[in-house]
């Protein structure tokens, strides 16, 4: 058997205002290809399916679409909820779409309840070794520790509660034949690098589990975290199909094919997604970005840009766009004397002489470079008007 992980779909997510519908589109269309070219017969998808809880009526058409595709290239799918997934809503029909080859995996009491394959030519119900499939659905602690028999509310004790009852369930199986269990798991484990698109899982950070919660499985599925990483021979994460922040500019955006036969997994190889559109994180003085031709392969990109002139300079997104027509975020972090610390605004605004002084330091403080003789002599002659009117300022 062909296992591909995927996670982390994010469908109808957004990118920096930049609807990505079209994008998530091309992917499928890709996934698609690749499910039919290659013969896979399972897809996994470790949660976050949706971007958020109550996705829109034309993204949830999107996944709809995908499902259809994907059972009619032959494959069947195995999917489990993320943070971002309202669990109740993606499980909803669950036992109407297992007949179609859709396998939902989204509620508390359905963790020890495997989708099962047959490896051979054996059924599901003989004797023969099989393939064990368990999703963990987005455990929340304060809401499944109580459920799960956990006396502490910590992503570790309802990560390790859920782990148990899947291995009880194997070793009960294991007792009339040959088991061989892959895990799906939307959680953060230890050892994995994080981008600036997840969603913290926890307060304070303390979200992670240890990698020897998933010692004994065959293979462990993770999702959340968007860059593809082994962990290990056996736990990976595929990563988000499509990059989600400018923190992912330098992904190779994937998935993982798995093998499996009578003897357990085998073989583990990259899968590459083309992105439709690269992203660029440039930094460097305004000039410099505008007329070297180092910087010509990102004028298709999306761009982040940071400048370092000392001060900022006037216009300077609409000159940037020039260049870079998609730039979606600017910064300002100058370098040299520039650069220096100054006092804060409250401690200047108190120290102002009159109220033309108030007005340009204010100018100073949004824009980060003071006003000109021009725009000062404007704001001069906008407050006499206002004195002329009799309004106290």
């Amino acid at each position: 058997m062909r296992l591909l992980h995927t996670s982390d779909w994010h469908l109808g997510r957004s990118f920096h205002g930049i609807g990505m519908l079209d994008a998530q589109r091309a992917f499928i269309d890709q996934l698609v290809t690749f499910v039919r070219e290659e013969s896979v017969d399972v897809v996994l998808i470790a949660g976050d399916v949706y971007d958020r809880a109550l996705p829109g009526v034309d993204v949830v058409g999107l996944l709809d679409d995908a499902l259809v595709r994907l059972t009619g290239a032959g494959a069947q799918v195995v999917l489990t909820s993320g943070n971002h997934d309202s669990a109740i809503r993606l499980g909803f029909a669950s036992r109407l779409l297992e007949r179609g080859g859709v396998h939902l995996r989204t509620r508390l009491n359905e963790l020890d309840q495997p989708v099962l394959f047959p490896l051979g030519d054996d059924t599901v119900d003989d004797a023969g070794p099989v393939l064990a499939i368990y999703g963990i659905p987005w455990l929340e602690p304060r809401l499944v520790a109580e459920q799960l028999g956990v006396e502490t509310a910590s992503h570790f004790e309802v990560t390790r509660a859920a782990t148990e009852r899947i291995r009880a369930d194997v070793r009960h199986r294991s007792g009339t034949r040959t088991v061989h269990s892959v895990v799906l798991a939307h959680t953060f484990a230890s050892g994995g690098i994080s981008s600036d698109s997840e969603r913290d899982l926890s307060i304070g950070g303390v979200g992670a589990v240890p990698l020897d919660l998933f010692d004994g499985f065959g293979y462990t599925a993770l999702g959340h975290l968007h860059g593809r990483q082994e962990l290990s021979p056996a736990v990976r994460y595929s990563g988000s199909p499509l990059a989600y922040s400018f923190s992912e500019a330098k992904h190779r955006k994937g998935s993982w094919l798995v093998e499996v036969d009578a003897e357990g997994i085998g073989g583990v190889r990259e899968v590459h997604w083309d992105a439709p559109r690269a992203l660029a994180v440039l930094r460097g003085k305004l000039d410099d970005l505008l007329e070297s031709e180092d910087f010509a392969w990102a004028e298709a990109t999306y761009c982040q840009i940071t400048l370092t002139d000392a001060a900022r300079p006037a216009q300077a997104m609409d000159r940037l766009r020039a260049r870079f027509p998609d730039t979606l975020v600017l910064g300002f972090d100058p370098d040299g004397p520039g650069a220096a610390p100054r006092a804060s605004y409250s401690s200047r605004l108190a120290e102002a002489e009159d109220d033309l002084s108030v007005c340009c330091g204010f100018l100073d403080h949004v824009r980060g470079r003071p006003a000109s003789d021009a725009e000062a002599a404007v704001l001069a002659e906008a407050l006499d008007a206002v004195r002329l009117e009799g309004v106290s300022l």
